[in-house]
């Protein structure tokens, strides 16, 4: 699941279910008929994922007869932008080794930490236990590390044979092409170049981190602080008339139908804590990012000064709130 929030997969009572970690149950639950169970996790503990929580969460859907198989975990996290620490990925592995349930961990944003702390995937905190490798699962694409989305070309790394010899019989209706995978081995067998792109890249990411960050501090608006990814968890909690789901989607409304701002709502991610959204910095120029912090900048001032949002001009329809994208249209 994702760093916000972790989440258990189910499927109907009769079916099988992973507990997961993931930002959205879309990507999980369309082709599957899985769905989420959120893990509740909160601001108290920036986010954290806890072993109470992972708990609670499995006693839930034993308590609905829904059979869990796995958890499933975003690291660095969509939408956070934290990364998982040791203690933390230690206790689950723990977890899923104890209940005999799947480890899936994304690790799609390993390459773009641009802070400390530095990134620890799954595969070195099994070298460092005793655990079931065959629940242990890893996966990775080209698209964020190295920004080739339109490949898509992914990897997924597994202990367990089965999984293995699964993946590839299915890898069959979506075959790579020889010319891409020409292209990416030439790519990745130059060593220098992958160095020079990745230390770039991370550079980037934190120039444009602290530029963004430092803007909405300007005008009081804080950020879950963070060292990965391409997202801040941006806190408007105090913009909410009201600490509510429905508050929430109202201001959402507001921001991209007035402000002119695509962000995403925490509860599109499950978040059960109302007022923080996720935006993306990563995706636009920096003239753009001026144009975006202005506006914010002035938002936040009208909206502190009148504690109003005007209902007739917000259009739910317009947008969907779980686009990945803040764009500042000029």
């Amino acid at each position: 699941m994702s760093w916000h929030m972790t989440g258990m997969r189910k499927v109907r009572p009769n079916g099988d279910s992973c507990v997961s970690r993931v930002s959205r149950g879309f990507d999980c639950e369309w082709r599957t008929g899985v769905q989420l169970i959120p893990v509740n996790c909160d601001s108290s503990n920036s986010f954290l994922i806890t072993k109470a929580a992972l708990e609670a969460a499995y006693e839930r859907a034993q308590q609905d007869n829904i059979n869990v198989k796995g958890l499933i975990i975003a690291n660095p996290s969509n939408p956070l932008g934290t990364v998982l620490d040791r203690d933390t990925l230690r206790s689950l592995v723990s977890f899923i080794n104890k209940k005999k349930i799947h480890l899936v961990s994304d690790e799609i944003y390993a390459a773009s930490v641009f802070s400390t702390p530095s990134f620890i995937s799954a595969s070195e905190i099994i070298e460092e236990m005793e655990c079931d490798r065959d629940l242990i699962h890893i996966v990775y694409s080209f698209s964020e590390d190295m920004g080739l989305p339109g490949f898509s070309v992914g990897i997924v790394y597994s202990y367990n044979d089965a999984v293995v010899n699964c993946g590839r019989e299915m890898s069959s209706f979506g075959l790579v092409s020889s010319q891409t995978q020409h292209l990416l081995a030439s790519m990745l067998s130059d060593d220098k170049f992958v160095d020079d792109f990745l230390k770039e890249n991370s550079e980037r990411l934190a120039k444009r981190h602290s530029l963004f960050t430092k803007g909405l501090e300007k005008v009081g608006i804080t950020c879950l602080k963070s060292n990965a990814g391409l997202f801040v968890w941006m806190d408007l909690r105090r913009l909410l008339k009201e600490q509510t789901l429905e508050s929430e989607m109202t201001l959402w409304r507001v921001i991209i139908n007035d402000v002119k701002l695509n962000v995403s709502p925490g509860s599109s991610f499950h978040c059960s804590e109302p007022g923080w959204f996720r935006v993306c910095f990563a995706n636009m120029d920096d003239d753009t990012v001026e144009v975006a912090l202005e506006r914010i900048r002035v938002f936040v001032k009208l909206s502190l000064t009148s504690r109003r949002y005007d209902e007739s001009v917000m259009s739910p329809h317009r947008m969907s709130p779980c686009s990945p994208l803040v764009r500042a249209s000029t």
